[in-house]
């Protein structure tokens, strides 16, 4: 870069005045007078007027310098006193953000031939014609009103609620001893487990500094009070409203948390996303957030000695709302009757006639996966409809007789029944009574005519294993269908490697009951979907497995579900082992439909399906019914 000090111009230019020199043109050097303002390195424009133009330029754009810019020259006009002097108009153009109407300045530069050298000349008004040595710029952001996650029929499930920020105002609490005693004394009304440590985050902290110790929801009750908190010395309440769900732990693993953008998240957003903006963090919050966080609002502001001038604003554009399927009363009953489950649990409720999911809960055991959507595991005899469906396939019937021994032996490996299945259902029995009592052995006798790839299409049709893409994490499970011998053997009494959600064991219990594949549906308008099963299930099939699911409860292993008030329960209970312990750990499964209502209970350690998962599923039965 040449630099060329405006006092030395004058004798320059009376050298060459009234001259013709050769070298780059007039318009080669506006060329790089704007590259090097758009890139603010200045290392080709040769520049007069200013020492250090790249130190002066970063000074009067402030924050702006961060936002990509171009500079595109205009017409070049030459003076009509002198063919030494040249005006050149520059468009500046300034990204200021996605889907925000970019700024866009008209400006003039001055341009000299000095020496045979067209020389430009610094000054602030190349940035902005109302510029001045004392002039800066700076770039606000005002946050966009995020959009809300909405219930289909129902109030908003996600949306402002009020809470209270409680902790130590420094700046009102003292010196800094006052401050930390006041600390521990507010950490010890709030029953922290550590104390020392909230009041040694305080006393760390700056001299003016706020140090939040528990945001509440104002609804919460605790065995302290907000104005009685208020009263100690140096305790700050804030009350603010913030996007929640109904509860603290509403649908948490699928709808998400919302929080400050991290390092990692601001990186990745290609500057959609400023630190201190409140994005998803989680679930579908996070998959959403772009069209839920909405476009921030920008505004320019030129201070000049002390005075600001707006240059350029742009409103903020609130988010747009997400739709769920979420009935909030089933979601909270469902949370309900899970909050005292220690293992991982989930319980899913779909409308069959929809898809619409109505409730996902997973319990606390889960330490925060989406068990219900994403838990995987051996579904145990609930898998035994695929099964039971696959032999339909194979021209059995409800009433075919079959054959249920107390044990079967495939390649050297011996299956049972479960403990306490009843005598009176061994030998030859009709396929009902198998299914209903749940008999292993006459399941697995299937086999011999029942393949991998028969029983994992016939899982595919009630939409296990099922493909495609859905509009939320969704893992439908899989079976195999190049397995023999005894993990074939496995398979047919859903263990082996035969794995499914709980959300897919719903889908499975809703396809029975609509008489076709069912796709699950959380979130709407959003297109996805499963693929289609290569075979699709006929009107007989979804007869004849409904009057097999009606039996399990009629005259076989669940009929404590006789009595649920409404329309008739069908069900079916499963228990799978797993493990290496002796006896070996059991998941327990149920899935059942009543009317317009699919639901899948499951327990990652329990006894057995009726034992552990049936009141479970039997409570929320009776707490849909009213």
């Amino acid at each position: 870069m040449r630099v060329w000090p405006s006092a030395l111009l004058a004798p320059l230019v009376a050298l060459v005045a009234g001259g013709c020199a050769a070298g780059p043109s007039p318009a080669d050097e506006a060329q790089r007078l704007a590259a090097d303002l758009a890139d603010g390195t200045f290392d080709t424009a040769t520049i007069a007027g200013e020492d250090q133009p790249d130190e002066a330029l970063a000074t009067i754009l402030g924050n702006l310098a961060e936002k990509p810019r171009s500079v595109e020259v205009g017409e070049i006009t030459e003076s009509e006193t002198t063919t030494d002097l040249r005006t050149v108009d520059l468009t500046w153009t300034w990204d200021l953000g996605e889907d925000a109407e970019a700024w866009v300045v008209e400006t003039t530069a001055q341009l000299e031939r000095v020496d045979g050298e067209w020389v430009s000349h610094w000054s602030p008004t190349l940035v902005h014609p109302a510029a001045t040595e004392a002039s800066s710029l700076r770039l606000t952001r005002t946050s966009a009103v995020r959009g809300d996650v909405l219930g289909e029929d129902g109030p908003p499930v996600v949306t402002e609620r009020p809470v209270y920020d409680i902790g130590i105002d420094k700046a009102n609490a003292g010196d800094d001893a006052a401050a930390s005693a006041a600390a521990l004394d507010l950490a010890e009304r709030l029953g922290f487990d550590d104390p020392a440590a909230y009041a040694a985050r305080v006393s760390n902290a700056g001299p003016s500094a706020y140090v939040i110790a528990i945001t509440v929801r104002e609804d919460e009750s605790h065995d302290w009070s907000v104005p009685e908190l208020r009263t100690l010395p140096g305790v700050l309440v804030r009350w603010r409203e913030i996007p929640l769900a109904p509860t603290a732990g509403f649908a948490r693993p699928i709808i998400g948390t919302v929080g400050e953008a991290t390092a990692e998240i601001i990186e990745a957003s290609d500057g959609a996303v400023a630190q201190g903006d409140q994005v998803g963090l989680s679930g579908l919050q996070r998959q959403y957030d772009e069209e839920l966080r909405g476009i921030p609002g920008a505004t320019v502001i030129m201070r000049t000695d002390d005075v600001d001038q707006e240059l350029y604003a742009a409103a903020p554009v609130a988010g747009t709302d997400l739709v769920i399927t979420l009935d909030i009363p089933l979601q909270k009953l469902a949370e309900e009757i899970l909050a005292d489950v220690e293992p991982a649990s989930a319980i899913v409720a779909i409308r069959p006639s929809t898809g619409r999911v109505l409730a996902a809960a997973s319990g606390p055991g889960g330490g925060g996966l989406s068990t219900a959507t994403l838990g995987l595991y051996p579904p145990g005899s609930t898998f035994k409809i695929a099964t039971a469906l696959a032999s339909l396939r194979h021209g059995l019937t409800p009433d075919s007789p079959v054959e249920c021994p107390a044990t079967l032996t495939v390649n050297g490996r011996e299956f049972s029944n479960y403990p306490g299945y009843p005598t009176s259902s061994l030998g030859t029995v009709p396929f009902r009574e198998a299914l209903a009592q749940s008999c292993n052995t006459a399941m697995i006798a299937q086999g011999e005519v029942v393949s991998s790839a028969d029983l994992a299409s016939a899982a595919e049709t009630l939409g296990i294993g099922a493909t495609g893409t859905l509009a939320f994490p969704y893992a439908s499970g899989s079976v195999p269908d190049d397995s023999t011998g005894t993990e074939h053997a496995a398979n047919l009494i859903g263990q082996g490697k035969v794995l499914a959600s709980p959300m897919a064991m719903a889908v499975a219990a809703a396809s029975v009951a609509h008489g076709s594949t069912v796709t699950p549906i959380l979130v709407t308008g959003h297109g996805g979907e499963a693929d289609p099963p290569a075979v699709p299930l006929t009107a007989d099939e979804a007869a004849d497995l409904q009057s097999l699911m009606r039996g399990v409860v009629t005259s076989g292993t669940s009929t404590f579900l006789q009595d649920v008030p409404g329309e008739p329960v069908s069900a079916k209970s499963g228990t799978a082992q797993y493990g290496t312990s002796d006896p070996p750990l059991t998941n327990a499964w149920m899935i059942a439909f009543q009317g317009d209502l699919a639901v899948a209970v499951f327990v990652e350690v329990g006894e057995y399906g009726t034992a552990t998962a049936g009141p479970l599923l039997e409570e929320f039965l009776r707490g849909a019914a009213g």
